[in-house]
């Protein structure tokens, strides 16, 4: 009998076998393929590791603008490939390394729930593997089966052996000519960059009028101007597809066509809903995701869903807190999930990442707001490091009413690694007068959220 089973080894389902292992609890955790998941295997880290090479490539190109001179830059690309598996190898191998140390017992197979719990009856769970089925009895169930890439039922796009999705273009055999991108969406645009960084013909093709709509109406085109290497065709749809050539209907109207050697399909991912007994459990599920409270107790005591599956936020970090969430309610702890600030970030050569609302959430939810945006050029540190003037902004946005700090958007260099600061000052609920006190290093990009806060006026 175990304390709990959990479904899925991803990241909400590691890390919550890792904090009940840390708890003394008894843990079985189930994982069809490699431990990690999608991002660790087929997402945010041999992302990362392509973006990384692609930014020294460029960097080496324009050594000469800060006095390096490096003469005959090339890549290679299967170098670049051996170096994303040697990452994603070491990761996964940490990742086992902690659930050995935690006393996690990890097995590879296809987790279903059998049964939930009742009475003094346990729940059961199946785990099916190539050479048999076994069963096991458990107290508690953790879903994180997380989510699949989407491939819409355009003409043409079935069975096209030049398309591919997010996890097919990691594992292209060479640079494609001509890169045919449909989505703008964060797929989209990260991989748009990487491989144009490398010398391919990118085009975008994006139903709707600005690539990256999440962000704020101000940044959106920052990082879109940041691209400039990349073609964009906003607000076309896509008809079909005939071997290389994309059909796509402009705003207008017109039927235009794109030649391309590979077509990347990046318009988004679903939860992972039916292969793992949801139905024979009894858990509420819409085609959103699994229905799961801020708790994340599913609508069946004694089972809990974490991560993508609940298609309450996408993003690995989300899947973390979820997870940790999750198990304090197991372990009879104080805990809930909260939504208002989880920051985001897009990992283009020309990074850019937000928390809390955008100009336009505060216009749609009524909310009256002060402003105030600077360049990134403001930054002592960004400029010196940085030759493309004019390329990034911080913006922040406050309460007219109460002055509390509701959101914080950046592009440019760093704004990954300090955003978790705007996503303290806005679960904290500090205001503007609030900020103006804090120290922030110097000379770091981060102290330009100090520097925007100042800038906010409101005849005060």
């Amino acid at each position: 009998m175990y304390d709990t089973i959990i479904i899925g080894g991803g990241p909400a389902g590691y890390l919550a076998a890792e904090r009940l292992g840390h708890a003394k609890k008894k843990v079985l955790l189930i994982e069809e393929e490699h431990l990690g998941g999608t991002c660790l295997n087929v997402g945010c880290i041999p992302t990362k590791t392509l973006l990384n090479s692609a930014k020294l490539y460029v960097h080496a190109k324009e050594a000469h603008k800060f006095g390096i001179q490096a003469e005959g830059v090339s890549f290679d690309w299967k170098a670049v490939q051996n170096w994303k598996a040697e990452v994603i190898s070491k990761l996964r191998a940490g990742i086992e390394s902690k659930m050995k140390h935690f006393g996690v017992e990890v097995i590879k197979g296809r987790g279903e729930i059998l049964n939930a719990a009742s009475g003094d009856k346990p729940a059961r769970v199946r785990s099916i593997m190539p050479n048999g089925n076994n069963e096991y009895d458990t107290k508690n169930i953790l879903v994180c089966t997380g989510s699949f890439s989407v491939m819409p039922p355009i003409p043409g796009l079935k069975d096209n052996p030049l398309a591919v999705d997010s996890t097919g273009i990691l594992s292209v055999e060479k640079v494609p000519k001509r890169l045919a991108v449909i989505g703008g969406g964060v797929m989209g645009v990260e991989f748009a960059d990487i491989f144009s960084a490398l010398g391919s013909e990118v085009t975008i093709i994006e139903m709707m009028d600005e690539i990256l709509p999440f962000m704020d109406r101000e940044q959106s085109p920052v990082v879109r101007r940041s691209m400039k290497n990349v073609n964009f065709k906003m607000g076309c749809k896509v008809d079909k597809f005939e071997k290389s050539t994309t059909f796509y209907t402009t705003k207008e109207g017109k039927t235009e066509t794109l030649e391309a050697d590979l077509i990347l399909v990046a318009i988004g991912r679903r939860p992972v809903l039916d292969t793992w007994g949801a139905k024979a459990a009894g858990i509420d599920v819409t085609p959103s995701g699994v229905v799961a409270d801020d708790r994340m107790r599913t609508n069946i005591p004694g089972i809990w869903a974490a991560g993508d599956v609940t298609g309450k936020s996408l993003l690995a970090h989300s899947a973390y807190r979820m997870a940790e969430v999750a198990v304090a309610d197991m372990l009879g702890k104080k805990d809930r999930w909260r939504s208002n600030a989880i920051p985001w970030a897009v990992f283009c050569l020309t990074e850019s990442a937000g928390v809390g609302i955008t100009e336009q959430d505060a216009e749609a939810q009524g909310i009256p707001i002060l402003k105030a945006s600077l360049p990134m050029t403001y930054s002592g540190r960004f400029s010196a490091e940085n030759t493309f003037a004019g390329i990034g902004t911080v913006k922040v946005i406050a309460n007219a009413a109460d002055r509390r700090i509701l959101g914080i958007h950046a592009v440019g260099a760093y704004s990954s690694e300090f955003i978790w600061g705007g996503a303290a000052l806005i679960e904290q609920e500090l205001r503007i007068d609030d900020v103006k006190e804090l120290i922030f290093p110097h000379p770091t990009v981060s102290e330009l959220i100090r520097d925007v806060v100042w800038n906010i006026t409101d005849n005060r």
